[in-house]
């Protein structure tokens, strides 16, 4: 997925229906690219160009993880 993608615009958490981030894979910590939702600490990761946004398909992102992603994000 693209940062420009319009798709990102519509996309939201399942759970507090708030914008999410787009993740690379060096901010994700890994090899997938992810969506981050700051407000509730929780990444969803996208498999093969598909968001997965089940809430059970989100997992928690400890604290310190946390800040440093909301640092990446500011701008």
């Amino acid at each position: 997925m693209n940062p420009d993608d319009p798709l990102l615009r519509i996309l939201a958490c399942p759970l507090d229906k708030g914008p999410l981030h787009l993740l690379v894979p060096d901010e994700a910590r890994s090899s997938e690219e992810a969506l981050y939702n700051p407000r509730l600490r929780r990444r969803y990761p996208i498999v093969d160009g598909i968001p997965q946004l089940l809430p059970s398909s989100g997992e928690q992102v400890r604290e310190d993880e946390h800040e440093e992603l909301v640092k990446r994000m500011a701008p």
